[in-house]
């Protein structure tokens, strides 16, 4: 029964928070430009209105291009089953592994540029080929980046993880912590396709990647590849803010009122992890293509620097 409720949580809270982190980070770049910007809420629509509308499949493609908005949603979503937003929920006998999660998100993303080389357009296949590019050069960091927090924690559960960082009282005032935290922050900015790595905003076919790959789905197809997306980041985000930002330990062990104020909790760190990360994008630009390797170095840097550091603290 626990799990049952453990499920429908995660799902509920991943999938229904997944757009507002999108709807957030457009409106605080809109504030700091003095726009008004679009609602908060506004993928919340457009992905309503994409669902009702039927999908436009080119002669062309293959069993490929319409099998994997399916593929890559539902990769997301057994990813977000194994990043617990609360710990007070967690069952028995959990099964999330940091290294479970990571090849999950890369399933998804093997199929996602698949489908782009497979409608045959050029555009497609150039987004493929960057996104390939760019997980290459961004693996090795997060895995060090993980093996890192799996060393302080003596395992590699997600669960685990977020468990031991409750024991160190504030983990980002531990340099380890500290050093790897700004490498998974250059990571998420980087995997969930944002400024200075990727624009989502724009449709100038020589910088974009991600919308390069999904220029050619429409409909509810779109709209499965679109939350699909938001998902994986909002997982990302989890991960980072209740290993490195945990609350749980503030709560005892109670009923529906704890585990609610817990969620609450949880939404307020992801709102602050959106506002950073829209900042970010306010302050930088986005650089050339091939000044992308020098980003995943200093990201590799930085958590190699902190995995020296857990040798020598230690």
């Amino acid at each position: 029964m626990n799990s049952i409720f453990y499920l429908a949580i995660q799902i509920a809270a991943i999938v229904l928070v997944a757009p507002l982190v999108n709807g957030l980070i457009r409106k605080v770049k809109a504030f700091t430009q003095k726009r008004t910007g679009p609602p908060v809420l506004q993928m919340y629509f457009d992905l309503y209105k994409l669902f009702k509308k039927e999908a436009v499949v080119s002669e062309v493609t293959s069993w490929v291009y319409k099998v994997a908005p399916y593929i890559v949603f539902a990769t997301t979503l057994a990813a977000a089953m194994l990043v617990p937003v609360t710990t007070l929920l967690v069952p028995f006998g959990f099964p999330g592994d940091v290294i479970m999660l990571i090849y999950i998100f890369a399933l998804g993303r093997f199929f996602l540029a698949l489908a782009g080389l497979d409608a045959g357009s050029t555009f497609g296949g150039m987004g493929s080929s960057r996104e390939g590019m760019i997980s290459a050069l961004m693996e090795p960091a997060i895995l060090v980046s993980v093996f890192t927090v799996g060393l302080i924690s003596k395992s590699t559960s997600v669960l685990q993880m977020m468990e031991g960082s409750k024991s160190m009282g504030i983990p980002l005032s531990h340099p380890v912590y500290l050093l790897v935290f700004l490498a998974l922050l250059i990571i998420i900015i980087a995997e969930t396709a944002r400024i200075p790595v990727d624009d989502p905003s724009t449709h100038l076919e020589l910088t974009m990647v991600h919308e390069a790959m999904v220029l050619e789905y429409s409909g509810r197809h779109l709209a499965l590849m679109e939350l699909g997306a938001a998902v994986k980041q909002l997982v990302l985000i989890t991960f980072v803010v209740n290993v490195f930002l945990p609350h749980d330990q503030l709560l005892s062990m109670g009923g529906p009122g704890v585990i609610a104020i817990s969620l609450l909790i949880y939404l307020a760190k992801v709102i602050l992890f959106s506002v950073i990360m829209a900042l970010i994008e306010v302050n930088t630009v986005k650089f050339r293509f091939f000044s992308v390797p020098n980003l995943a170095a200093l990201s590799f840097i930085l958590a190699f620097l902190g995995f020296l550091n857990q040798f020598v603290l230690s």
